[in-house]
């Protein structure tokens, strides 16, 4: 919940440096009150929705829905992010009911699962993490090509900590094997990005990580500047 059109100078930069990084792919997320304004503003980068409804339409004042968000411009959207399933109760089951309305809607889906503090040390990351996924992904017939999985340890959101190397292959390897086992073959194609106080200096050495994919950047997308410093970390790994 961050921006006003004073941002749409942020998002012009960031298209504008997207052509030096060709092989990177490049997306924003901006308030649903700046989707149109930036996707009318930007052609090289991706725009999408922070989150949808489940339902096309109806009695949900206030809500966003898929085709809504498809019709205003968006490639994708975001579902399931700690944030929604912390602050607004959100189930995996309502998760997987937005996933999928989002892919019948015609958008990408980032997908987010990811385990809190407590949960990490009592040993249970990667089983909080496994159910996550069992009970959120969309049911898709053939190869998964819209789905991208967020990891993103609740305890390392805005807080500037991050896990171990260690910790987030382990996580990563884990997400990858659940993928498989739901979905064959296609899972293993789903690209799984990291997602938790990614920044500049910390980048480079988070992507490098095996089954990282990309980043799904919080407060350090707010300005061109960082945002960038993070493409750049992707394409100095060839990352895409």
């Amino acid at each position: 919940m961050n921006g006003t059109r004073a941002m749409l100078n942020e998002a012009r930069a960031i298209d504008r440096a997207a052509a030096r990084f060709p092989k990177v792919q490049v997306a924003v997320a901006p308030p649903a009150t700046l989707l149109y304004r930036i996707r009318d503003a930007v052609e090289l980068i991706g725009v999408g929705g922070q989150d949808c409804r489940a339902e096309d339409s109806g009695a949900f004042t206030g809500d966003i829905s898929a085709p809504m968000l498809k019709d205003a411009g968006a490639d994708f959207t975001i579902v399931g992010h700690s944030e929604r399933r912390t602050l607004h109760g959100e189930t995996d089951a309502d998760v997987k009911a937005k996933a999928e309305a989002a892919l019948s809607a015609g958008l990408a889906v980032i997908l987010c699962v990811g385990e809190t503090e407590a949960q990490r040390d009592a040993g249970d990351a990667e089983s909080v993490v496994a159910a996550q996924i069992e009970g959120s992904c969309p049911a898709i017939d053939g190869v998964p090509e819209k789905l991208s999985l967020a990891y993103e340890p609740v305890w390392a959101i805005g807080t500037g900590r991050v896990p171990s190397v260690e910790d987030v292959a382990a996580m990563h390897a884990a997400i990858r094997a659940k993928l498989v086992a739901i979905y064959g073959e296609g899972g293993a194609d789903v690209r799984i990005l990291y997602g938790g106080s990614v920044k500049a200096d910390n980048a480079g050495e988070l992507l490098s990580v095996p089954d990282v994919g990309g980043a799904l950047v919080g407060g350090a997308s707010l300005s061109a500047e960082s945002f960038l410093a993070i493409v750049g970390a992707a394409a100095s790994l060839g990352n895409d």
